[in-house]
């Protein structure tokens, strides 16, 4: 039994190692990392990818959007 109060005071007063305070910043840090990278992901896609891609659709069915029956594809629809 003293062996293990012994072990614990160590532990206890042992001023080294990594605290709690040191894992919580990492942590805080990484989320805001990745929804920075997140938020960038979106933008590229919502505002570079997306409307180049809708019209290379559009193109490729040889259709003005219109949807009638006088050539392409017709009836698509993009959101």
């Amino acid at each position: 039994m003293k062996k293990f109060f012994a072990r614990a005071r160590a532990v206890l007063e042992d001023k080294g190692g990594e605290g709690y305070v040191d894992t919580a910043v990492k942590m805080i840090i990484a989320v805001v990392i990745g929804a920075l990278l997140l938020g960038g992901l979106y933008y590229i896609f919502n505002t570079l990818i997306l409307p180049g891609l809708a019209e290379r659709i559009q193109d490729m069915f040889g259709s003005p959007g219109g949807g009638g029956n006088d050539g392409g594809g017709g009836g698509i629809i993009l959101l």
